[in-house]
C-alpha cells in the first residue's frame, strides 16, 4: 500500500512550486477572516460560549484537510450540525452549563467515531438513504428554524425555550413588543447593511469581518452594554427579594433531582443485589426534595429493587420537568422587572412601579440578567444596554480526553448518527461541486475518514461537532487555494487569535452574530429543490414537503422530520419494487416496440408482449405473474406471450420459481412462451436451476425484435 493512501496530505507537495504555497497562504488567512466571526456565532447556535466555536476552528479543519480527498473543502462549525448538537443536548442538560459542553464534547467523539468506521469499511453509500427530497426538505427547514432561534438577539429579549420552536418564536414575538432593545436592533441592521453592501461591491472583501470590526469599534466608543452589578439588600425590595429566594430554590432542587436521576440510572444499570436499599434510599432523597410542589412519590415498598428503581427515574423525569417550568414561571417575573434610579440619585435604583414617574425622569433604566444558574444575591447584573460577548479566555484549549459518560452515550447515538450523515452529506456535495471546477478526483471513504479524524481528534481539544461549509469551501475556492494546506493555514490564524487577540472580541455585539448567523443561512433556502423533485417524481416532492413541514412541527426535536421523510422515501421504495412498471407493447412506426397505450398503438390479436421493469424478487412475483395472466385472460386468440426482459437486472429463488411455474401454466394452455433482453446474470442463475433449459435456447432472444 502506497504512503499516501495512508497519509493523503503527501500529494500536496508534489510539483509545489512557491506560487502554490503563496496561494494557499493567502486563501487560508482569507477563510480564516470569514472562520472566526463564523464559528463563535455557530457556537451560539449550539448552545455552547461563542468561545467554543474558535476551539471547533482549531483542530477539525487542519486534521479533516490532512486526511480527507479534497484540496479545498473547509471544515469547521456549521449552521445544520450546530443546531442539530443543540437539539441533541437540550433534554439531557442545561445550555451553556458545565454538563451540557461536556456531552457536546462527547456527541463530536461520537459522530467521528461513526464517520470513520464507515469510511474504513467503505460504506460511504449509506448516505444514499437520505434521499435529496429529505435533506432537501430537512436544509430548508432548518434555515428558517436557524434564522429565526436568532430573533431574541436581534431584538435584544430573553425568553425561555418552549416545548415547539413556534411557541417559542412567539414569546419572543410578544416579549418584542413590549421590551424591544432599538440598539440592538440598530446594530444588526449595520451588520446586514455592512455585509451586503461590501459583498455587491466585491465578493472579495471580507465582508463578514468588516462587520464585525466595525460593530466591535462603535460598541466600545458608544458603551453598548451598560451592565451594572448590585447587592440584592442595596434594592430593598421585598418582592424582588422573595423572587430571588424561590427562584434559587427551584435551581437547588433541579439540581439535587438530577443528581438522583443519575445515580437512579446508574443502578438501574449496575442490577447489583442492593438496589432495594439503593431505591429505598433514592425515595426518600426524592421526597424530601419534592416538598415544593407538594407531591410525593407513591408507595412501592412491595416492589422489588428493579422495578422500585423504573418507578423513581420517570417519577425523577416528571419532577425534573415540573422544576424547569416553575424556574420559567419566577424567571420571567424577574425579567419583567424593570429597576432605575432618579436623576438626582443615581446610586440609588429601585423597582419602577407603574404608579411611579414617567421614565424621562430616570437616569438609567436596567433589568434583572437571569439565566439558567442561581442568582447570586450579593451580585445581580443588572443589563441596560445590549448583550455582547464579554469575556473570552486567552489561549488555546487544554487537551484532555473527552469524559465518557456511558449513562449517556446510547442516548446521544442516533443523533450521533443523523449528525453523521447530515454533516457528511453536506461535505461530499461541497466537495463534488468544486471538484467540477477543479478536476480533482473525490474519494468519498476518504472523505468520511477525514471528517471522522477531524471530529475525533477535535473533541480532544474541547471541540463540538464540525463539517464541511460552503461558505467557507466556496471562498477557499475562490481564494485561489491549491491545496489543504490552506486549512492548515487558516487553523494557524486562529491560534494566533486565540493567543493575542481574544480580549478585542469582548466588546461584539450578540446582534451582529445573530445577523452573521442569518446571512449564512438565508444561502441553505432552496425553493426550487421542491419543484424539481415535483417534476421529476410527485411522490419525491411530498416526501420533501412532509420532512420540512415535520421538521418546522417539531422542532427542536429535529430527528423526527428526517424519520417521516426517510421513512416516505423507503416507503415509496418498497411500493415501486413490489409494483413495478408493467407494460404492454406495440411496434412503433419507428420500429421499436413502445408502451401500446400510452403511444396509441394497435395490438397483435395473437402476440401478447410485455415488459416487466424491475428486479424480479420475492416482493413482486405475485405482481408480475397476475399481471401476466390478466392480460392472457383478456386476449382469447391470444397464441404467444413474448416477455421483453431487458429490464430485469436481478432474480432470486422465488422469481425463478414464479417464472418456471407460469411457464408451465401457460403451455398447459397451448400458448408459447418467449423471453428477449435476459442479463448475463439473470441467465446464470437460470441455468443455475435449469429453468434456461425449460425455457428452451430457441425461445430467448437477445433482443426484442422478433
Amino acid at each position: 500500500m502506497k504512503l499516501s493512501r495512508l497519509l493523503p496530505f503527501l500529494n500536496w507537495f508534489q510539483n509545489y512550486p512557491q506560487s502554490k504555497l503563496q496561494a494557499d497562504l493567502i486563501s487560508g488567512i482569507t477563510v480564516a477572516l470569514v472562520l472566526i466571526p463564523q464559528s463563535m456565532a455557530y457556537a451560539q447556535l449550539a448552545g455552547l460560549p461563542p468561545y467554543y466555536g474558535l476551539y471547533a476552528a482549531f483542530l477539525p479543519p487542519m486534521v479533516a484537510s490532512l486526511f480527507g480527498s479534497s484540496n479545498q473543502l473547509a471544515t469547521g462549525p456549521v449552521a445544520v450540525v450546530s443546531l442539530m448538537t443543540a437539539a441533541a443536548l437540550e433534554p439531557l442538560a442545561t445550555a451553556g452549563s458545565t454538563q451540557y459542553i461536556a456531552y457536546a464534547i462527547l456527541l463530536a467523539l461520537l459522530v467521528g467515531v461513526f464517520q470513520l468506521t464507515l469510511g474504513l469499511l467503505r460504506l460511504g453509500l449509506i448516505v444514499n438513504f437520505l434521499s435529496h427530497p429529505v435533506v432537501n426538505g430537512f436544509t430548508n427547514a432548518a434555515a428558517l428554524i436557524i434564522a429565526t432561534s436568532q430573533l431574541s438577539k436581534i431584538f435584544g429579549v430573553q425568553v425561555d425555550k418552549a416545548e415547539h420552536h413556534y411557541e417559542t418564536i412567539w414569546r419572543v414575538i410578544l416579549a418584542a413588543t413590549q421590551t424591544t432593545h432599538w440598539p440592538s436592533v440598530a446594530m444588526a441592521a449595520l451588520s446586514f447593511a455592512l455585509m451586503i453592501g461590501l459583498k455587491k461591491l466585491d465578493r472579495r472583501i471580507p465582508n463578514v469581518l468588516a462587520a464585525v470590526v466595525v460593530t466591535i469599534l462603535l460598541s466600545w466608543i458608544i458603551g453598548f452594554e451598560q451592565n451594572k452589578t448590585v447587592r440584592l439588600d442595596d434594592l430593598k425590595s421585598d418582592l424582588l427579594d422573595d423572587l430571588v429566594v424561590q427562584y434559587n430554590h427551584t435551581i437547588e432542587q433541579r439540581s439535587q433531582l438530577e443528581m438522583l436521576r443519575t445515580r437512579a440510572n446508574k443502578s438501574m444499570k449496575d442490577q447489583n443485589p442492593k438496589d432495594m436499599d439503593q431505591a429505598t434510599c433514592l425515595q426518600c432523597h426524592a421526597e424530601r426534595s419534592l416538598d415544593f410542589a407538594g407531591t410525593h412519590p407513591t408507595d412501592s415498598t412491595t416492589q422489588d429493587g428493579s422495578l422500585k428503581l423504573h418507578h423513581l427515574a420517570g417519577l425523577l423525569d416528571r419532577m425534573i420537568l415540573q422544576c424547569k417550568k416553575e424556574s420559567s414561571r419566577i424567571r420571567e417575573k424577574i425579567r419583567s422587572l424593570e429597576l432605575g434610579s432618579f436623576q438626582d440619585y443615581p446610586d440609588k435604583i429601585h423597582i419602577v412601579t407603574s404608579n411611579q414617574a414617567d421614565a424621562s425622569e430616570y437616569n438609567n433604566l436596567w433589568r434583572i440578567k437571569v439565566g439558567n444558574s442561581a442568582l447570586d444575591p450579593k451580585a445581580l447584573t443588572l443589563v441596560g444596554g445590549g448583550a455582547v460577548v464579554a469575556t473570552v479566555p486567552r489561549g488555546l484549549p487544554s487537551l484532555a480526553l473527552p469524559a465518557l459518560d456511558w449513562d449517556v452515550i446510547p442516548r446521544l447515538f442516533m443523533m450521533a448518527m443523523i449528525i453523521s450523515l447530515l454533516g457528511f452529506m453536506e461535505a461530499i456535495s461541497i466537495a463534488k461541486a468544486m471538484a467540477t471546477h477543479t478536476h480533482q478526483k473525490i474519494d468519498p471513504n476518504q472523505e468520511l475518514i477525514g471528517q471522522g479524524l477531524g471530529n475525533i481528534i477535535g473533541c480532544f481539544g474541547q471541540s463540538y461537532a464540525v463539517s464541511g461549509s460552503f461558505s467557507r469551501s466556496a471562498v477557499n475556492l475562490q481564494a485561489g487555494a491549491q491545496t489543504g494546506l490552506s486549512n492548515v493555514f487558516s487553523s494557524g490564524v486562529v491560534v494566533v487569535v486565540l493567543l493575542f487577540f481574544t480580549p478585542l472580541l469582548y466588546h461584539l455585539p450578540q446582534a451582529v452574530l445573530a445577523s452573521v448567523i442569518m446571512m449564512a443561512v438565508f444561502g441553505l433556502l432552496n425553493l426550487q429543490g421542491f419543484i424539481h423533485a415535483w417534476k421529476a417524481q410527485r411522490f419525491d416532492g411530498i416526501t420533501g414537503v412532509v420532512s420540512f413541514a415535520g421538521t418546522l412541527f417539531f422542532a427542536p426535536h429535529l430527528e423526527y422530520g428526517i424519520f417521516m421523510g426517510v421513512a416516505l422515501s423507503l416507503g415509496a421504495y418498497l411500493y415501486r419494487t413490489m409494483k413495478p412498471n408493467v407494460a404492454e407493447l406495440s411496434l412503433h412506426p419507428d420500429g421499436s416496440f413502445k408502451e401500446a397505450k400510452r403511444h396509441a398503438l394497435l395490438q397483435c390479436k395473437y402476440i401478447a408482449a410485455i415488459r416487466f421493469d424491475g428486479p424480479l424478487n420475492f416482493a413482486n412475483v405475485s405482481y408480475l405473474e397476475d399481471e401476466v395472466l390478466e392480460v392472457v385472460s383478456e386476449m382469447p386468440d391470444l397464441r404467444h406471450v413474448f416477455i421483453a426482459s431487458h429490464g430485469i437486472n436481478e432474480i432470486d429463488a422465488s422469481g425463478e420459481e414464479m417464472l418456471s411455474s407460469l411457464v408451465d401454466r401457460l403451455r398447459l394452455e397451448g400458448l408459447e412462451v418467449s423471453f428477449s433482453g435476459l442479463k448475463d446474470k439473470v441467465i446464470d442463475a437460470m441455468k443455475r436451476t435449469h429453468l434456461y433449459e425449460k425455457i428452451g435456447n430457441e425461445n430467448i432472444y437477445p433482443t426484442q425484435l422478433l
